[in-house]
């Protein structure tokens, strides 16, 4: 008696196939350029919903609140330079840029290959099972 083939054990190795084909591209193994595109696509899908307006008709209160926006807005920005002003005079210069997709892609994959091989396991202690059964009867 063989192994069989469940489709639980044909959807272990389809998705391990489709992790490690899509943590190729977005480690840029294949080619570098691989890796940018998907950090562009990445970017380009996180900001699809900040260049949103709508237009409301003017009134006094609406450009007093505009304006408080802009000043707050302004005040925003300057303290987000003189973070990042900060941040680089303790780094030195050096920037670090951590991809995180890449690590949980390769964790994606660990767990999906210890699936596949408890699943082997688990087949083969089953058949050996049934083999001493057919021996001992």
């Amino acid at each position: 008696m063989f192994m069989s083939k469940s489709r639980y054990h044909s959807l272990l190795k389809v998705s391990a196939l489709v992790v490690t084909l899509v943590l190729l591209f977005d480690g840029g193994f294949v080619h570098p350029v691989t890796k940018q595109l998907s950090d562009n696509t990445v970017w380009y899908l996180a900001s699809v919903g900040t260049n949103l307006t709508a237009k409301i008709e003017p009134t006094e209160l609406n450009s007093i609140t505009a304006e408080l926006a802009k000043r707050e807005q302004d005040l925003n920005v300057r303290e987000l330079e003189l973070n990042e002003r900060e941040i680089s005079s303790r780094n030195f210069g050096a920037t670090q840029n951590v991809d995180y997709s890449i690590y949980i892609l390769s964790v994606i994959l660990f767990i999906l290959t210890a699936l596949i091989s408890l699943n082997y396991a688990m087949d083969w202690s089953r058949i050996t099972k049934i083999r001493h059964e057919r021996k001992v009867a």
